[in-house]
């Protein structure tokens, strides 16, 4: 039954990854995989903590004399369903509501226009440097925001900028790319840094210094790739301006101007300041961004009050938490929980010792990891190697410093696993989801991108490598 967890877990993630196959969405197979992977544990308890395939186990008889005392199956209950289940469901509700939080006021934002702020003011005709424009801009939200969140802004932007679908899909193939480059550097760029962050394997400083120049080096080789899909010269014509123009006059809001800027600059400054406000107090992530919601919240609230006219019905925080994609925040649940499954009864224990044995190198290890998030969700890769290899004392030396906090081996993996699911298309969030919006097909993304963005994650890689030598 030990090995049956496994398979359960390969099977759940086949069935995400094939979203679009079987029809059924990604948010059901996480849950289903999670609660069938916590049933199995529990209904074979015996067989497997006896067996001492959990340290975990052994850990909580040791610090609690009371339940040592109890008999065997009163201990594999309280241990699996009070002390697991419980400790894990905390780990996890620190990421959703931050990931909740973070959506609710990109979603306010949008609502507002706010982002049509942005693509209004993007003027040039040229495709190459249209391209540039919407890496970079990618680039920079993705590491103040996420990049699931960047993606969804810019695919919604390409649409304003690029009505011709199959041209799109270029555009929205390099957006991929450079929003999972602007997440490797940030803390808040990606859930999987997120991860890294809050379970205190990255510091904010150590994370940005390290990774600028790596992720830089992934965006710059892999559009400068993709613009060679375009002449030097290639424009648009004057009459596609025309339509793009007439096509972008869509009602706005019934709010000031003035308000839609506020709201804009106070959303982004609410995500961006994260990672200072838990320098500077200590506070979990989750906290500072419900903090900045709370806030646009109350604004909100009294804009529409004194605003003549207006139906905040719609466009309130009441009618935006409607709109919340809810299977984005189950899936995660889904997701991580499975994978606590796994640490809990040990399988992840096994796989770091395997890994060890057979590859050893722990840059090497996170640069295979980077490769697997192409293939495997790089969310439950991250949260089983953080399972995989809990943190060393401080003062570790050797092979273990590897593995401290912001040790070389934690830098790595947050770039390699951010920037190594836009390999493939179903090799993030951030991906699935710009599949799903543009109904990009899968071989098509293969075909034209997968060496691409092998391309700018090798040279990515190369260039972090280089630095750590010098």
């Amino acid at each position: 039954m030990f090995s049956i967890m496994s398979l359960v877990f390969v099977l759940g993630i086949a069935a995400i990854a094939l979203e679009d196959k079987i029809k059924v969405d990604k948010a059901a197979s996480a849950l289903l995989t999670a609660l069938v992977l916590w049933l199995l544990y529990l209904v074979n308890a015996p067989q497997i903590l006896a067996g001492g395939n959990s340290p975990a186990f052994l850990t909580f008889l040791a610090e609690n004399p009371d339940a040592a005392a109890l008999p065997s199956h009163e201990q594999y209950l309280r241990f699996i369903v009070d002390n697991q289940i419980t400790d894990h469901l905390g780990d996890v509700s620190s990421t959703l509501f931050f990931v909740m939080g973070a959506m609710t006021i990109i979603a306010l934002i949008d609502a507002h226009a706010g982002f049509q702020l942005v693509a209004d003011r993007i003027h040039t005709v040229n495709k190459r440097r249209m391209l540039w424009i919407v890496g970079g801009i990618a680039f920079v939200i993705s590491a103040l925001l996420d990049n699931l969140a960047t993606a969804i802004v810019m695919v919604a932007m390409l649409r304003k900028l690029i009505p011709s679908g199959r041209e799109r899909w270029i555009y929205a193939g390099a957006v991929l790319i450079a929003a999972n480059a602007g997440g490797a550097w940030s803390p808040v760029g990606d859930v999987t840094t997120i991860l890294l962050w809050n379970h205190g394997n990255l510091t904010p400083a150590h994370q940005v210094s390290r990774l600028i120049l790596p992720s830089l080096t992934c965006l710059g080789v892999s559009l400068w790739i993709v613009s060679r899909f375009f002449g030097k010269h290639d424009r648009w014509d004057a009459d596609f301006v025309a339509r793009r123009t007439a096509r972008n006059r869509v009602a706005l809001p019934p709010v000031a101007l003035r308000s839609r800027v506020v709201m804009l600059a106070a959303g982004i400054l609410s995500l961006a300041i994260v990672p200072l406000v838990n320098v500077w107090t200590g506070l979990p992530p989750f906290m500072s961004v419900l903090f900045g919601m709370a806030v646009l919240w109350i604004y909100t609230d009294w804009m529409y009050a004194f605003t003549p006219g207006a139906d905040p019905e719609h466009n309130s925080f009441s009618g935006i938490f409607a709109r919340i994609d809810m299977s984005t925040v189950f899936y995660f649940l889904g997701i991580l929980m499975a994978v606590a499954a796994l640490e809990s009864a040990g399988q992840l224990m096994r796989v770091s010792d395997f890994l060890d044995r057979s590859i050893h190198d722990p840059l090497l290890i996170a640069f295979f990891i980077g490769l697997m998030s192409a293939v495997l969700d790089n969310v439950a890769l991250v949260a089983g190697t953080i399972a995989m290899y809990p943190l060393p004392d401080a003062d570790a030396a050797g092979h273990l410093a590897y593995f401290a906090a912001n040790g070389e081996f934690w830098t790595f993996l947050a770039y390699c696993a951010v920037t190594g699911g836009s390999i493939l298309i179903i090799g993030s969030a951030t991906g699935v989801t710009v599949m799903g919006m543009e109904k990009i097909p899968f071989a098509y993304y293969t075909k034209r991108f997968t060496w691409i963005a092998l391309t700018g994650y090798v040279c990515g890689a190369g260039v972090y490598l280089l630095l750590t030598l010098l």
